[in-house]
């Protein structure tokens, strides 16, 4: 029998109440089926396949709580919701919430009944599917069921299981939105180190001036305000994994200590001189390819050497389509599981609107679409409630970017140098119309180009960008 069949089991001796729940039931679209006893009601589980089972705590043959255990070793996820004349029996409320998945007190409003109905179907539905959403054999069938069943992702699981087992540093790359922290934690739990912290640091999250504290910690009276010594995120992951996320914002003089802290294995607090000995693993993130960086000067080459021991790429949401209705799939479900709510599932033209889109927000953006799909839809999700931009402000347009320079045999620089100059140029350029596509508004601007606010104020200010007389951004080296 189809595991959507809207059919309802009511149990109760009085007739005059199996025939009103009956008609209430019908009116909304339900398939009634009627017990008078515990006996009948067992057989129609077996026979019948209920969806969910309304049931009187009083029966002629047994009472609600023993049928709902005797239904439990039937079927366990079959919700069962009971009912009662009695609410005011000592333990019996608390008897029926910690074991049904809902009680109602007679008289019943119909309204109340049809509500604690949808609930309970909802909630049975959306187990169903997610238990049914990942049947391909993995080696980390979590991490599958969370990313995705494409063959991108399948490749990356395997690169996460085999450097899982090292103790290598990890470099993380992928776009905004993609999923880095998933992976790291992946790694973290799949390591030796899985049963000590996961401690993630966001380090475009933290000003300048507090990073240090926040990654070493201080002693007390280090600094105004330090009332009592204080642990910092390399202590307080101790034994486990520490997890440096958009590192590229690292100013760089804290880029040397984290060299020194990685090479001594020690750690000295501010305001302190005594080394405190650690034992991390470090996983680190980024959104932008830190080569690019070290040839541009905005990352040290010594800690970039350090730290890529192994290197792993997220693909963008994009790149693995076969991602795209899956996860679609998976957000509805959880989604539906949150509001109470049965969206069935997605219109045709709503999965090709999907599957034509670009995700510049990746996973992050999909999960944020279809909440607010599924939050207005009642049965299906149309194209008309998929709103990709509410998640994404805006995108940049038409950059015309086409940097061009002469190679001569005079030509002094190497390669990596010279691509380092023409990369500075397009990202003036790109971050100049950016900063025109949103009326000089800095913040607009990041979430246009993907980046966070600080590193959007850092490139501001390194190549100088500002308003000319014309209200255009440029930069002052733009005419070197």
């Amino acid at each position: 029998m189809s595991s959507q069949s809207n059919q309802i089991l009511v149990v109760d001796d009085d007739p005059a109440f199996l025939h009103l729940a009956s008609l209430v039931l019908q009116k909304a679209g339900f398939v009634p089926l009627l017990a008078p006893d515990g006996q009948t009601a067992l057989q129609k589980v077996r026979h019948d396949a209920p969806e969910v089972v309304l049931t009187d705590m009083r029966l002629p043959d047994m009472d609600g709580l023993e049928l709902m255990q005797r239904i439990r070793n039937l079927e366990k996820d079959l919700p069962v919701v009971i009912i009662t004349g009695y609410p005011r029996i000592p333990g019996a409320v608390q008897a029926m919430r910690a074991a049904a998945q809902d009680y109602l007190e007679k008289p019943i409003q119909a309204c109340d009944l049809i509500r604690v109905v949808r609930r309970a179907l909802a909630e049975r539905r959306s187990k169903l599917e997610l238990n049914q959403l990942d049947h391909r054999p993995s080696t980390n069938n979590e991490l599958a069921e969370i990313m995705g069943p494409s063959e991108p992702i399948g490749t990356l699981i395997a690169e996460i299981n085999c450097v899982s087992k090292s103790n290598f540093s990890v470099v993380i790359l992928g776009e905004t939105g993609s999923g880095k922290e998933v992976v790291a934690r992946a790694i973290h739990a799949a390591s030796a180190r899985a049963n000590h912290p996961f401690m993630p640091v966001d380090c475009g999250a933290i000003p300048e001036t507090l990073l240090e504290d926040e990654l070493f910690g201080h002693e007390r009276g280090a600094f105004t305000g330090a009332v009592g010594a204080k642990r910092g995120k390399f202590e307080l992951a101790q034994g486990g994994t520490l997890f440096l996320d958009e590192i590229l914002n690292l100013p760089l003089g804290s880029q040397a200590k984290l060299l020194r802290v990685l090479q001594e294995k020690v750690v000295y607090h501010v305001g302190g001189s005594s080394p405190v000995p650690i034992d991390i693993r470090l996983l680190v993130a980024a959104s932008q390819d830190l080569e690019t960086a070290v040839a541009t000067g905005a990352f040290r080459m010594d800690l970039y050497y350090r730290l890529i021991e192994f290197v792993l790429r997220v693909p963008a949401l994009r790149e693995r389509a076969d991602d795209i209705v899956y996860l679609a799939k998976r957000f509805r479900v959880l989604t539906n599981q949150e509001l109470h709510k049965a969206v069935k599932g997605f219109t045709q033209s709503a999965l090709d609107a999907m599957l034509r889109y670009s995700w510049p927000g990746n996973v992050r953006q999909l999960r944020s679409t279809i909440r607010r799909a599924v939050l207005l839809a009642d049965e299906d999700v149309t194209e008309n409630h998929l709103d990709f931009a509410h998640a994404l402000e805006g995108t940049v347009h038409a950059l015309d970017i086409n940097p061009k320079m002469r190679i001569t045999a005079h030509t002094p620089l190497p390669l990596k140098n010279i691509v380092a100059q023409e990369v500075e140029k397009v990202e003036r350029q790109t971050i100049g119309q950016a900063l025109d596509a949103s009326s000089g508004n800095k913040a607009k601007a990041a979430r246009m180009l993907q980046i966070d606010y600080k590193t959007m104020q850092s490139k501001v200010k390194r190549y100088g960008i500002s308003q000319n007389k014309n209200n255009h951004y440029e930069n002052q080296e733009a005419s070197l």
